[in-house]
């Protein structure tokens, strides 16, 4: 098996402890704009797709489905600040593989504004080597581009890639695109969740991915 020598990121449950904000974002757009409400667990179904796939049901009534993103994305950002926080351990983990030679990128279904927010926020952007968000790709996670396209501006060797996730779209992503996946189970979502979508590798704690590294050496 050849050695890890790119490492690639979700955000949002990977990198950012970002969950409760983005369930409250989706239930104050709803409860905006006049709309039923649906549980946490509705929403944290498609945590790790975009917006635009998570309001779909919107999508064909005209100007409705924009009005909603532009309503989640006021109210994400203006609490961003305050509701999201890093998990412990993932700015030494991401600084120990880069110290080791690997390079990094993230791969996200944020927009780069929203990307770059919890990035700076976490104080991670300057150990990212390349951004591929939301809206810059056609198809977005579940699909293979986005990872696909973090590899190709890398240059980088997918037999020797692995990207980390929390979500069973993060899984779908990277084996399409053909490279090695591993589970963030300090996320929202634990082994009963993920296992379906069959991981390479299972990381219980940041440092468990320093480690995962090292060893593929």
């Amino acid at each position: 098996m050849a050695a890890i020598r790119t490492v690639l990121f979700d955000l949002d449950g990977t990198l950012i402890d970002s969950v409760r904000l983005i369930l409250d974002s989706y239930h104050h757009t709803l409860a905006a704009h006049g709309l039923p409400p649906r549980t946490d667990e509705d929403w944290l179904r498609g945590v790790g797709t975009p917006l635009s796939v998570q309001l779909a049901e919107w999508r064909d009534e005209p100007g409705k489905l924009d009005a909603l993103i532009a309503t989640y994305r006021e109210y994400n950002l203006k609490h961003h600040d305050r509701m999201v926080t890093v998990y412990p351990g993932v700015v030494d983990a991401v600084r120990q593989i880069r110290d080791a030679g690997s390079s990094t990128g993230l791969v996200t279904s944020k927009n780069r504004l929203g990307a770059l927010r919890g990035l700076t926020l976490a104080r991670l952007e300057a150990m990212m080597d390349v951004l591929v968000c939301a809206d810059e790709v056609t198809n977005p996670k579940p699909h293979p581009e986005p990872v696909e396209r973090a590899i190709a501006l890398l240059g980088a060797d997918p037999a020797s890639t692995v990207y980390v996730g929390d979500s069973i779209h993060d899984m779908h992503s990277g084996r399409a695109a053909g490279v090695r996946t591993a589970a963030a189970l300090w996320g929202p979502f634990g082994r009963a969740h993920l296992e379906g979508a069959l991981p390479d590798f299972w990381l219980e704690r940041p440092a468990d991915l320093v480690e995962m590294v090292t060893e593929k050496r």
